[in-house]
C-alpha cells in the first residue's frame, strides 16, 4: 500500500500543477484510463483472497475517488480562470452597429409565381383561384374526361374515401384546370385569367413530386384562334426568360380539354453542360425541350362552362411553375424544392427586399 500512497500523492501533485485542460486530461488517462495505474489496481481485486480484498479494496477505491475529485476540481478551476481571462480581455464597442439579424428568403417557387403574375397582368390577365380539394365533376367530367375516359388514369389521383353531398367523388385536384370551369360558370365571357396554385399527383422522382405548382391560362372571347395562342405564349416566354431570341416549336398533341392541342417546345443551347433557353433548337449545339401544353378550348368544355361554343371560342395553356424555376435559375432536382433545407434556401432563395422583378413587363395593356 506504500506504492499506492506514493502514486496517489504524485498524481494529486501533478493535477494541482496542471495549467491546461489538455494536461488534466492526460493525467486522467494515465490514472483512470484503461491502461491507467488505478484501473490496473482495480483489476487485481478479482485475484485476491477475501481477506486481502477486504483490506486493500477500500484503499484502492478511496484512491480512485480522490483522484477523480481532484481532476474535477482542477478542471473547473481552469475553466473558470479561462472565462475570467476572456471577460477581462474582451471589450464591447457600443459605437459599432448591431449585428445583422437573420432574414428570411423568398422561395424560388414564390419568386417565379410573382414573376408570372406580373407578366400576365401586363397582358391583361386576372388571377383566379379555386379549392385544392375538388370534386371529380370539376376536375375531370367538366373538362371532357368522363368516368371511362383513359385520361383519368394518367393523373394518378389522390381520392378521398367519402363523397360530397351530390354523391361526387372528392379528390386533391390534379391540375388547376377546374378553376377555368368555376370561373366561366361564375363570370361568363369574355374572360382572360391565369390560375396558379398547388396540385397533387401520386408521383415522386427527381423531376416529379406528389405536390407541385402549376399555372394555367384561359382566354375566352369571340374570334379567338391559334395565332392568338402562339403570340401570347411567345410574348410570355420572352418576358419570363428576359430574352428576345426565344424560338417556339408547336407540336400536335392530345389533351381532352383542348382541340386542336399542341405541345410547346422552346429552343435551347448547351453552355457548360447546362441548357440555356434561347435560339433555334435546330442550330448547331442546340435542341428543343417541352415547356408548355396548350390548345384551343374544346367545345364541350365551353358548354360545361355555361357558354355557347358557337358564339365563344378560346385557348388554354398550362405549365409547371417548379420546372420553370429550375430552368431559369439553374436548379437540377425538383425534390429539393420541398425538403425544407435552410442551407438550400439560403443559396437559391431571394432576399425579401432585393428580389429580381419584371416590373417593366411586356409593354402590352388590355
Amino acid at each position: 500500500m506504500e506504492q499506492l500512497d506514493h502514486q496517489q500523492a504524485q498524481t494529486l501533485d501533478a493535477i494541482a500543477a496542471a495549467t491546461t485542460a489538455e494536461a488534466v486530461e492526460a493525467i486522467r488517462v494515465a490514472a483512470l484510463g484503461k491502461q491507467g495505474w488505478v484501473s490496473a489496481l482495480l483489476k487485481t481485486l478479482g485475484g485476491m483472497s477475501p481477506e486481502e480484498r477486504q483490506a486493500k479494496g477500500p484503499q484502492i477505491h478511496a484512491a480512485r475517488e480522490a483522484v477523480t475529485a481532484a481532476l474535477g476540481a482542477r478542471k473547473a478551476e481552469l475553466e473558470t480562470a479561462a472565462l475570467d481571462a476572456r471577460l477581462a480581455a474582451e471589450a464591447v464597442d457600443l459605437s459599432l452597429p448591431a449585428p445583422e439579424a437573420p432574414r428570411g428568403s423568398v422561395h424560388p417557387v414564390s419568386q417565379v409565381m410573382d414573376e408570372l403574375a406580373e407578366i400576365f397582368a401586363d397582358m391583361g390577365f386576372a388571377v383566379a383561384s379555386g379549392p385544392e380539394i375538388e370534386d371529380d365533376w370539376h376536375n375531370f367530367t367538366a373538362l371532357n374526361m368522363p368516368e371511362t375516359h383513359p385520361a383519368r388514369a394518367m393523373h394518378d389521383t389522390f381520392y378521398f374515401p367519402d363523397k360530397d353531398a351530390q354523391g361526387r367523388d372528392m379528390l386533391l385536384r390534379t391540375h388547376t384546370s377546374p378553376v377555368q370551369i368555376r370561373t366561366m360558370l361564375k363570370e361568363g365571357a369574355p374572360l382572360r385569367i391565369i390560375a396558379p396554385g398547388r396540385v397533387y399527383r401520386s408521383d415522386s422522382d427527381a423531376t416529379h413530386t406528389p405536390m407541385f405548382h402549376q399555372i394555367e391560362g384561359l382566354v375566352i372571347d369571340k374570334g379567338i384562334h391559334l395565332g392568338h395562342l402562339k403570340w401570347t405564349l411567345e410574348t410570355f416566354l420572352k418576358a419570363f426568360f428576359e430574352r428576345d431570341d426565344i424560338v417556339l416549336r408547336l407540336r400536335p398533341s392530345y389533351f381532352p380539354f383542348t382541340e386542336p392541342s399542341v405541345e410547346v417546345d422552346v429552343g435551347y443551347t448547351l453552355v457548360q453542360g447546362k441548357r440555356v433557353v434561347g435560339g433555334s433548337g435546330d442550330a448547331p449545339g442546340g435542341g428543343w425541350m417541352e415547356v408548355l401544353g396548350s390548345g384551343m378550348v374544346n367545345r364541350k368544355v365551353i358548354e360545361f362552362g355555361g357558354l355557347d361554343p358557337d358564339e365563344w371560342q378560346g385557348f388554354a395553356f398550362g405549365t409547371g411553375v417548379d420546372r420553370l424555376a429550375m430552368l431559369k435559375y439553374g436548379l437540377d432536382d425538383l425534390r429539393a424544392f420541398f425538403d425544407g433545407d435552410a442551407r438550400w434556401l439560403n443559396h437559391y432563395g431571394f432576399a425579401a427586399l432585393d428580389v429580381p422583378t419584371l416590373s417593366a413587363g411586356v409593354g402590352v395593356r388590355p
